[in-house]
Protein backbone atom coordinates (compact mmCIF):
# COMPACT_ATOMS: atom_id res chain seq x y z
CA UNK A 1 0.00 0.00 0.00
CA UNK A 2 1.20 3.69 -0.71
CA UNK A 3 -0.20 6.85 0.26
CA UNK A 4 0.36 10.08 -1.53
CA UNK A 5 -0.79 13.58 0.30
CA UNK A 6 -1.84 15.78 -2.48
CA UNK A 7 -2.08 18.66 0.34
CA UNK A 8 -5.08 19.81 2.22
CA UNK A 9 -7.55 17.19 2.94
CA UNK A 10 -6.15 15.49 -0.83
CA UNK A 11 -4.51 11.87 -1.22
CA UNK A 12 -3.55 9.84 -3.74
CA UNK A 13 -4.31 5.45 -2.21
CA UNK A 14 -2.84 3.03 -4.16
CA UNK A 15 -3.68 -0.45 -2.44
CA UNK A 16 -5.35 -3.68 -3.88
CA UNK A 17 -3.85 -2.85 -7.18
CA UNK A 18 -6.32 0.28 -7.58
CA UNK A 19 -5.46 4.04 -7.67
CA UNK A 20 -7.99 5.80 -5.57
CA UNK A 21 -8.39 9.77 -5.66
CA UNK A 22 -9.60 11.09 -2.38
CA UNK A 23 -11.10 14.64 -1.59
CA UNK A 24 -8.99 15.58 -4.62
CA UNK A 25 -8.11 19.79 -4.82
CA UNK A 26 -5.72 19.80 -7.74
CA UNK A 27 -6.11 23.22 -9.21
CA UNK A 28 -7.46 26.40 -9.06
CA UNK A 29 -7.94 28.16 -5.55
CA UNK A 30 -10.03 26.76 -2.42
CA UNK A 31 -13.26 29.10 -2.06
CA UNK A 32 -16.32 28.74 -0.10
CA UNK A 33 -19.65 30.34 -1.29
CA UNK A 34 -17.65 32.03 -4.30
CA UNK A 35 -16.77 34.48 -0.90
CA UNK A 36 -12.70 35.20 -1.72
CA UNK A 37 -12.84 38.14 0.76
CA UNK A 38 -13.49 35.34 3.72
CA UNK A 39 -11.29 32.56 2.60
CA UNK A 40 -9.12 31.80 0.02
CA UNK A 41 -6.46 29.66 -0.38
CA UNK A 42 -3.88 29.20 -3.41
CA UNK A 43 -1.41 26.37 -4.24
CA UNK A 44 2.32 27.77 -4.22
CA UNK A 45 3.60 25.22 -6.63
CA UNK A 46 1.65 23.09 -9.42
CA UNK A 47 1.93 19.51 -10.01
CA UNK A 48 0.35 16.88 -12.68
CA UNK A 49 -2.94 15.21 -12.48
CA UNK A 50 -2.51 11.92 -11.09
CA UNK A 51 -3.19 9.92 -14.05
CA UNK A 52 -5.04 5.71 -14.31
CA UNK A 53 -7.46 7.13 -11.44
CA UNK A 54 -9.84 3.83 -10.67
CA UNK A 55 -12.26 5.44 -8.17
CA UNK A 56 -12.98 8.75 -6.76
CA UNK A 57 -13.77 8.75 -3.21
CA UNK A 58 -15.12 11.77 -1.27
CA UNK A 59 -16.26 12.62 1.96
CA UNK A 60 -17.68 15.73 1.67
CA UNK A 61 -19.88 18.12 -0.13
CA UNK A 62 -17.97 21.29 1.09
CA UNK A 63 -15.35 23.00 -1.74
CA UNK A 64 -12.48 21.58 0.45
CA UNK A 65 -13.32 17.96 0.08
CA UNK A 66 -15.69 18.17 -3.28
CA UNK A 67 -13.36 20.65 -5.14
CA UNK A 68 -15.56 22.16 -8.00
CA UNK A 69 -13.03 23.35 -10.75
CA UNK A 70 -11.21 19.84 -9.61
CA UNK A 71 -13.91 17.48 -10.45
CA UNK A 72 -14.75 19.91 -13.72
CA UNK A 73 -11.30 18.71 -15.34
CA UNK A 74 -11.58 15.10 -13.77
CA UNK A 75 -12.95 12.04 -16.32
CA UNK A 76 -16.76 12.53 -15.65
CA UNK A 77 -16.80 8.66 -16.11
CA UNK A 78 -14.74 7.75 -13.11
CA UNK A 79 -17.05 6.36 -10.92
CA UNK A 80 -17.19 7.58 -7.79
CA UNK A 81 -18.11 6.55 -4.21
CA UNK A 82 -19.46 9.75 -2.17
CA UNK A 83 -21.50 11.30 0.57
CA UNK A 84 -24.89 12.08 -0.37
CA UNK A 85 -23.79 16.12 -0.51
CA UNK A 86 -20.79 15.02 -1.94
CA UNK A 87 -22.89 13.43 -4.38
CA UNK A 88 -25.10 15.87 -5.35
CA UNK A 89 -22.15 18.47 -6.39
CA UNK A 90 -21.30 15.41 -8.71
CA UNK A 91 -24.03 14.71 -10.06
CA UNK A 92 -24.75 18.71 -11.39
CA UNK A 93 -21.34 18.62 -12.94
CA UNK A 94 -22.37 15.96 -15.20
CA UNK A 95 -20.74 12.41 -13.41
CA UNK A 96 -22.91 9.56 -13.72
CA UNK A 97 -21.54 7.04 -11.80
CA UNK A 98 -22.02 7.73 -8.56
CA UNK A 99 -22.79 5.32 -5.26
CA UNK A 100 -23.62 7.72 -2.44
CA UNK A 101 -23.00 6.19 1.33
CA UNK A 102 -25.21 6.71 4.17
CA UNK A 103 -23.59 5.96 7.81
CA UNK A 104 -22.66 2.52 8.16
CA UNK A 105 -23.45 1.46 4.49
CA UNK A 106 -20.46 -0.47 2.56
CA UNK A 107 -19.51 -0.70 -0.82
CA UNK A 108 -17.60 -3.27 -2.77
CA UNK A 109 -15.24 -2.35 -5.18
CA UNK A 110 -14.18 -4.01 -7.88
CA UNK A 111 -14.05 -7.45 -5.44
CA UNK A 112 -10.87 -5.54 -3.84
CA UNK A 113 -11.94 -3.28 -1.30
CA UNK A 114 -14.71 -2.94 1.13
CA UNK A 115 -15.65 0.72 2.07
CA UNK A 116 -17.71 1.45 4.74
CA UNK A 117 -18.89 5.13 5.97
CA UNK A 118 -18.46 6.43 8.95
CA UNK A 119 -20.34 9.02 11.17
CA UNK A 120 -17.60 11.89 10.63
CA UNK A 121 -17.32 15.54 11.16
CA UNK A 122 -21.00 17.88 11.55
CA UNK A 123 -20.65 20.81 9.08
CA UNK A 124 -24.15 22.27 9.95
CA UNK A 125 -27.50 21.65 11.91
CA UNK A 126 -27.94 18.22 11.49
CA UNK A 127 -25.98 17.30 8.97
CA UNK A 128 -23.03 14.99 9.74
CA UNK A 129 -20.51 14.06 6.51
CA UNK A 130 -19.05 10.62 6.09
CA UNK A 131 -15.08 9.43 7.41
CA UNK A 132 -14.69 6.11 5.84
CA UNK A 133 -12.73 2.40 6.91
CA UNK A 134 -11.45 0.86 3.59
CA UNK A 135 -10.29 -2.54 3.44
CA UNK A 136 -8.15 -4.50 1.13
CA UNK A 137 -10.33 -7.63 0.62
CA UNK A 138 -6.87 -10.10 0.11
CA UNK A 139 -4.58 -8.72 2.58
CA UNK A 140 -5.01 -6.54 6.11
CA UNK A 141 -4.11 -3.65 4.06
CA UNK A 142 -6.84 -0.90 5.77
CA UNK A 143 -6.95 2.90 6.41
CA UNK A 144 -9.45 4.91 8.52
CA UNK A 145 -10.25 8.33 7.46
CA UNK A 146 -11.68 11.35 8.92
CA UNK A 147 -10.72 14.80 7.79
CA UNK A 148 -12.04 17.12 10.56
CA UNK A 149 -10.93 14.90 13.57
CA UNK A 150 -14.42 14.21 14.77
CA UNK A 151 -14.80 10.30 15.59
CA UNK A 152 -17.40 8.21 16.06
CA UNK A 153 -17.81 6.38 19.27
CA UNK A 154 -19.01 3.38 17.01
CA UNK A 155 -15.61 2.68 15.76
CA UNK A 156 -14.54 0.98 19.23
CA UNK A 157 -16.64 -1.55 17.90
CA UNK A 158 -14.30 -2.25 14.36
CA UNK A 159 -11.43 -4.18 13.82
CA UNK A 160 -8.05 -3.01 13.78
CA UNK A 161 -6.46 -0.71 10.95
CA UNK A 162 -3.13 -0.45 10.03
CA UNK A 163 -3.38 3.33 8.95
CA UNK A 164 -5.44 6.61 10.18
CA UNK A 165 -5.45 9.85 8.49
CA UNK A 166 -6.91 12.37 10.60
CA UNK A 167 -5.74 15.77 11.92
CA UNK A 168 -3.10 15.90 14.34
CA UNK A 169 -3.47 19.80 15.51
CA UNK A 170 -6.31 21.41 16.77
CA UNK A 171 -7.98 24.31 14.84
CA UNK A 172 -10.16 26.79 16.18
CA UNK A 173 -12.34 30.26 15.77
CA UNK A 174 -13.35 32.78 18.71
CA UNK A 175 -16.36 32.00 20.58
CA UNK A 176 -17.02 28.96 17.69
CA UNK A 177 -14.72 26.27 19.13
CA UNK A 178 -12.43 23.25 17.13
CA UNK A 179 -13.67 22.85 13.79
CA UNK A 180 -10.78 20.71 13.33
CA UNK A 181 -9.84 18.31 16.34
CA UNK A 182 -6.36 16.51 16.73
CA UNK A 183 -4.56 15.84 19.92
CA UNK A 184 -6.14 14.33 22.49
CA UNK A 185 -9.19 13.51 19.82
CA UNK A 186 -6.55 11.82 17.70
CA UNK A 187 -5.14 9.81 20.65
CA UNK A 188 -8.20 8.43 20.97
CA UNK A 189 -9.36 6.97 18.15
CA UNK A 190 -5.56 5.06 17.80
CA UNK A 191 -6.43 3.36 21.18
CA UNK A 192 -10.11 2.41 20.03
CA UNK A 193 -8.03 1.33 16.37
CA UNK A 194 -4.48 0.25 17.50
CA UNK A 195 -3.12 1.71 14.13
CA UNK A 196 0.55 1.06 13.21
CA UNK A 197 0.65 4.65 11.42
CA UNK A 198 -1.14 7.82 11.86
CA UNK A 199 -0.76 10.28 9.36
CA UNK A 200 -1.98 14.07 9.69
CA UNK A 201 -4.57 15.44 7.10
CA UNK A 202 -5.86 18.85 6.87
CA UNK A 203 -2.70 20.58 7.14
CA UNK A 204 -1.74 23.19 4.68
CA UNK A 205 1.77 22.14 3.66
CA UNK A 206 2.47 24.18 0.24
CA UNK A 207 -0.20 25.94 0.10
CA UNK A 208 -1.07 30.30 0.82
CA UNK A 209 -4.13 31.56 2.49
CA UNK A 210 -5.62 34.71 2.08
CA UNK A 211 -9.06 36.53 3.49
CA UNK A 212 -10.99 37.77 6.76
CA UNK A 213 -11.59 33.92 8.13
CA UNK A 214 -7.67 33.57 8.11
CA UNK A 215 -7.16 36.07 11.07
CA UNK A 216 -9.61 33.89 13.47
CA UNK A 217 -8.01 30.65 12.40
CA UNK A 218 -5.93 29.41 15.73
CA UNK A 219 -3.84 26.49 15.46
CA UNK A 220 -2.96 24.58 18.47
CA UNK A 221 -0.97 21.58 19.05
CA UNK A 222 1.84 19.66 16.96
CA UNK A 223 2.84 16.78 15.59
CA UNK A 224 5.81 16.62 18.60
CA UNK A 225 3.20 17.15 21.45
CA UNK A 226 1.06 14.63 19.80
CA UNK A 227 3.61 12.19 19.86
CA UNK A 228 4.43 12.96 23.54
CA UNK A 229 0.79 12.17 24.12
CA UNK A 230 1.05 8.85 22.33
CA UNK A 231 3.82 7.79 24.51
CA UNK A 232 1.81 9.07 28.14
CA UNK A 233 -0.43 6.40 27.08
CA UNK A 234 1.59 3.67 25.85
CA UNK A 235 0.22 3.55 22.42
CA UNK A 236 2.82 2.49 19.62
CA UNK A 237 1.37 4.15 16.54
CA UNK A 238 3.94 6.13 14.46
CA UNK A 239 2.72 9.32 13.67
CA UNK A 240 4.27 10.62 10.42
CA UNK A 241 5.12 13.94 9.30
CA UNK A 242 5.05 13.77 5.62
CA UNK A 243 5.62 16.66 3.01
CA UNK A 244 3.33 17.33 0.18
CA UNK A 245 3.63 14.60 -2.74
CA UNK A 246 5.90 12.00 -0.65
CA UNK A 247 5.18 8.69 -0.99
CA UNK A 248 4.49 7.00 1.93
CA UNK A 249 5.18 3.21 1.69
CA UNK A 250 3.28 1.38 4.21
Amino acid sequence: MQLTWLDSNSWLIEMAGLRILLDPWLVGSLIFGNLSWVFEGKKRTSHPIPESIDLLLLSQGLEDHAHPPTLKILDHNLPIVASENAAKVCQSLGYSQIHSLKHNETYIFQDKIQIEAIAGSPVGPGLVENGYIIRDLQSDDSIYYEPHGFHSANLQRQKRVKVIITPLTNIKIPFIGSVIKGQENAVEVCRWLQPEYILSTAAGGDLEFQGFLTKLLKEEGSIELFRDLLTKENIKTNAIDLQPWTVFNV
